[in-house]
């Protein structure tokens, strides 16, 4: 999520010298992104099988989320130690950077190179295919690093390992996308995964009122709602069933919020002892939830498809819960990066983390079951301290020589 001191472009190695060990104040940014266009076109569904993923022989198939790994180009040691803990222990065939992967502090291009590289070296050294989605802060950098986005995107997709497409045209959002997984013989479409970008902060206006007293990040807008509904029903007209499949998106819907206490405007302990039954919710919820001012309507859309099994996001880094909103599970990933807010005090790190989810094709929903693994399972040092590193070197090869001299 934001933070105030964020907001004001103050960078973690700055924040950490004044004091910054403690979890960030929960306070609502102010700064928006105006000129963002409602009621863009929508943009004709086409679905995506460029990229090979397959089940393995065993008809097993495995997934890895790390959410706001969120540093600099001097990233935090540990932040790579857990992911590669991660990797190594889970062996995934696919990884999931969803959003916030960098932050500010970034000073030049090069150095906003270096940050994405650090967050890619994991999975390229082990030869794992991998893909991004964007949140609020990955743009922390571009005042002075230049590189929106877009640009980022390409640096990305310059990697050999890496699976993102440059994104539907006309959608809000960068990299839009979906990734289908066929079976173990590379024949039929057995699982999906869709990609959004659910931006950075909402506009300052519509209609001339501002969003005062609203959350003032971004959501997911209708034209992406609408494309994942009309790609959804294409990719069934193509293979004559509902394909299964996770959504990823950074911000979390207003549906996550709703969850934890089954209901919209009570909020009490017996509330949630009542959703935790309901909707068989675990994990841990240790700040408010942090949607965007708009309920984009994507939860309904999903309902209506039915081959959605799961949303998951970041955003609020010290929340790892789960739990099965009417037949759709809706769940965080806490967040892998050491260099980001953490809870308070001398446990700022204890939730630092990654999701995993298994897949099996051999079952009705594909999807088996999906938890949380921690940097403390791994012996990694969860000191309340910052303990940066330089830069790994970005690798030469034909492909990201290119994208580097751009």
């Amino acid at each position: 999520m934001s933070s105030q001191n964020e907001n004001k472009g103050l960078n973690r190695r700055d924040f950490i010298k004044v004091g910054g060990t403690g979890a960030l104040a929960f306070t609502i940014a102010s700064a928006g992104i105006p000129g963002v266009n409602l009621l863009s076109s929508v943009a004709h569904a086409e679905t995506n099988d460029h990229t090979k993923l397959q089940f393995k022989p065993d008809g097993k198939f495995k997934i890895v989320q790390f959410n706001d790994t969120q540093d600099d180009e001097r990233i935090d040691r540990r932040t790579i130690q857990l992911m590669e803990k991660v990797l190594d222990n889970e062996k995934p065939d696919f990884v999931v950077l969803n959003g916030d992967n960098i932050s500010g502090g970034c000073e030049s291009e090069i150095e906003m190179k270096e940050a994405m590289n650090n967050v890619a070296q994991p999975m390229e050294k082990r030869g794992i295919k991998w893909a991004v989605t964007f949140g609020n802060h990955d743009e922390d950098s571009t005042p002075l690093g230049g590189l929106d986005e877009e640009a980022m995107l390409k640096f990305y997709m310059a990697y050999k390992y890496n699976a993102n497409q440059p994104g539907v045209k006309g959608l809000n959002g960068t990299g839009n996308m979906n990734l289908l997984i066929r079976d173990s013989n590379g024949k039929k479409a057995t699982f999906n995964l869709w990609l959004l970008d659910s931006g950075r902060y909402a506009p300052k206006t519509i209609a001339g009122q501002d969003f005062r007293g609203y959350p003032t990040w971004d959501w997911v807008r209708f034209d992406q709602v609408n494309w994942y509904y009309e790609t959804s029903k294409k990719l069934e007209n193509q293979f004559g069933y509902k394909v299964p499949s996770l959504m990823f998106v950074h911000i979390p819907l207003w549906e996550h919020r709703y969850m934890w206490y089954s209901s919209v405007d009570s909020r009490t302990d017996a509330d949630h002892a009542r959703a935790i039954e309901k909707h068989q919710i675990i994990g841990e919820r240790n700040e408010e939830e942090c949607p965007g001012p708009i309920n984009s309507g994507m939860f309904s859309a999903l309902l209506d498809r039915g081959d959605v099994k799961g949303v998951f996001c970041g955003h609020d880094h010290v929340n790892t819960y789960m739990g099965n909103y009417y037949g759709i599970l809706l769940g965080y990933s806490g967040s892998a990066g050491f260099g980001a807010y953490g809870l308070s005090g001398a446990e700022r790190n204890r939730l630092r983390g990654a999701r995993v989810f298994n897949l099996d094709e051999n079952t009705e929903n594909v999807l088996v079951e999906t938890h949380m693994v921690f940097a403390k399972d791994y012996g990694i040092d969860l000191t309340a301290n910052d303990q940066s590193i330089d830069p790994a070197p970005i690798p030469e090869n034909k492909k990201q020589e290119k994208v580097l001299k751009k």
